[in-house]
């Protein structure tokens, strides 16, 4: 994550010239993206802010329209949130443009930056979490594995308490000792969130690599196959983002009047805003308020696709002869739902 990041010369103990007399200090390292200016932050913020509107007004009209429909999907309010975080986003960094040298402004300028792409790592990580149910309905319904997403969450909390906290502290001291901890736990943080980008990623192919025991329990609409795909692209472009900002900022700090060329406005838009855009957009075309919807209250194997209802009614078993794309678990839900309803039974 872009954090200003206190400069080496500040973690050693060394006071910088000219140091103001009163908090917050300006920063003296340089960061992805710069300082932003009129003429060309500006205009390119404006646009990701539209763009973000548009998001936000998207993913709010499809979650209000499946709620008066009993279609109960969080996740789209979640993007809804995470859209309205960066519309502020935007507003902060417009502002910080027409004030740059306003520290107070630079530094929430910075926090919403860092912090509304959590949203999205959650927003994956529970897909990953509904596909592996699908997929290792026994093992994905181990309360080991239960507890491992919570602490995951719990985790990703705290870790964005922690590193708004430390961030901001970091302004308003000049303890060589304290701004040395404060970038350690901004580090550990980013490396953290980095790694939980990249979670989805190996738990869905391990997944599939496993032997399954039972077939996949079918949930939401669309290709099971399909599924796997949309999550796996956004979590590619999500974790591009977060490794890159990770990565730089465990580079040496250079000072802000000599950046490198990692931190130029492409790649701070790049790696930030677009891939996100990206992804939020992704998810409105695709539906994933279809695709990844389960039955509400599913509390165990057998839920999402149904099958917790009894296969055998009035002392009739049900059998039919399966098609090559069911033997192999890539039927569409629907296909499977018309086919049951014009089965013969015996």
């Amino acid at each position: 994550m872009d954090f200003l990041l206190p400069r080496q010369s500040e973690t050693s103990g060394t006071a910088p010239a000219q140091m103001p007399q009163h908090a917050p200090y300006p920063p003296k390292t340089a960061g992805l993206g710069g300082v932003p200016t009129v003429h060309t932050d500006i205009p390119i913020t404006a646009i990701f802010l539209v763009l973000f509107i548009c998001g936000a007004v998207t993913h709010m009209t499809i979650f209000q329209l499946n709620m008066k429909r009993g279609h109960k999907f969080i996740m789209s309010g979640m993007m809804f949130g995470f859209c309205m975080a960066r519309i502020v986003t935007c507003i902060m960094r417009i502002v910080w443009a027409t004030r740059p040298r306003n520290v107070s402004i630079a530094i929430a300028a910075q926090i919403f930056v860092a912090a509304g792409v959590v949203l999205l790592f959650l927003i994956n990580l529970i897909f990953a979490q509904r596909i592996i149910r699908a997929s290792h309905p026994n093992s994905g319904w181990h309360p080991f594995f239960q507890h491992f997403f919570t602490a995951i969450y719990v985790l990703i909390v705290i870790g964005l308490i922690m590193v708004i906290t430390t961030n901001v502290q970091s302004f308003y001291t000049l303890n060589a000792n304290t701004k040395r901890i404060d970038r350690a736990v901004i580090l550990a943080v980013g490396t953290f969130y980095a790694i939980v980008s990249f979670l989805p990623i190996p738990l869905v192919i391990g997944g599939l690599v496993m032997p399954r025991k039972t077939r996949v329990e079918k949930f939401g609409s669309g290709r099971f196959r399909t599924k796997i795909a949309i999550l796996l692209t956004a979590s590619f472009l999500l974790c591009l983002g977060a490794a890159f900002r990770v990565g730089t900022n465990f580079k040496t700090p250079r000072p802000i009047q000599d950046p490198p060329t990692y931190y130029n406005k492409g790649c701070f838009y790049f790696f930030n805003l677009t891939v996100e855009v990206i992804v939020i957009y992704l998810y409105v075309v695709v539906r994933v308020d279809r695709r990844f919807h389960v039955p509400n209250g599913s509390k165990g194997p057998g839920d999402y696709s149904g099958r917790n209802v009894a296969d055998e009614k009035d002392g009739h078993v049900v059998t039919r002869i399966e098609t090559e794309e069911e033997v192999f678990d890539d039927a569409p839900e629907h296909d499977s739902a018309e086919k049951l309803d014009g089965e013969q039974r015996v």
